[in-house]
Order: C-alpha cells, then structure tokens, then sequence
C-alpha cells in the first residue's frame, strides 16, 4: 500500500479537499479517499450514479443530508452508509476541518459525479 502524501490532496468541485489513497481500474471494485472540508462549509449537494459510498468519520463534528431523510448529527467514528444515486451534501459544523475516508463501491470515476444544487 502506498504511503498517503498530503501535496497530492486538491480540492474538488463539491466544496472538499480530496486525497486518494486507492483508486485504480486494476481494482475496479473499491476506491477509497481521504476528504477534508473545511470548518463552516457545506459541500454541494450531489449524487454518485451507482455508486455506493460508506463515510468513516475520523476528526470533527457535521451534519450529513442523504435523500429526504432528516439532517443527521456525525462526529468521531460515526460510519454512514449513502445508498447509490441518494441526493447528499455534508456540513462542517466544527471549529477544525472534518476528516473522513469516503470509500466507494464499485470505485469511483468522475462521470459518475452529478451537481445538482441550485
């Protein structure tokens, strides 16, 4: 496994800083990441078009909005399951950045992406 290198994080069009850890077509079934969205920031409401992602929280405090389900509370070592294609955005409502690995299954290309905030 290689090692994660901070200078290869870049933010990303949903409002978060991305890192790979693991995303290759030679393992098509899994891609996982490192996110980090910044304190006060509400990334952009989105979908991930047959993809599944599970969020692993490992630093700060938000609130997680998938589908029409009412905003949910996370912190520290929360894990959320976010079905394929379900509307979701994610809020930073701590003082530090919230960190979390987003691990995606089958592993996540950017066509699958769709923005669909106002």
């Amino acid at each position: 496994m290689k090692k994660e290198k901070p200078n290869n994080e870049y933010f990303f069009q949903e409002g978060c800083f991305i890192l790979e850890l693991l995303n290759t077509p030679e393992d098509p079934d899994v891609s996982i990441a490192r996110v980090r969205v910044k304190s006060g920031v509400t990334t952009r409401l989105h979908r991930l078009h047959g993809i599944t992602e599970r969020y692993l929280i490992f630093e700060g405090t938000g609130k997680i909005y998938i589908g029409d389900s009412s905003p949910r509370d996370i912190s520290n070592s929360d894990n959320i399951l976010i079905p394929e294609s379900s509307p979701q955005k994610i809020t930073n409502t701590g003082s530090s950045d919230l960190i979390f690995l987003a691990i995606c299954t089958p592993r996540f290309v950017p066509e699958v992406y769709e923005d669909i905030d106002d």
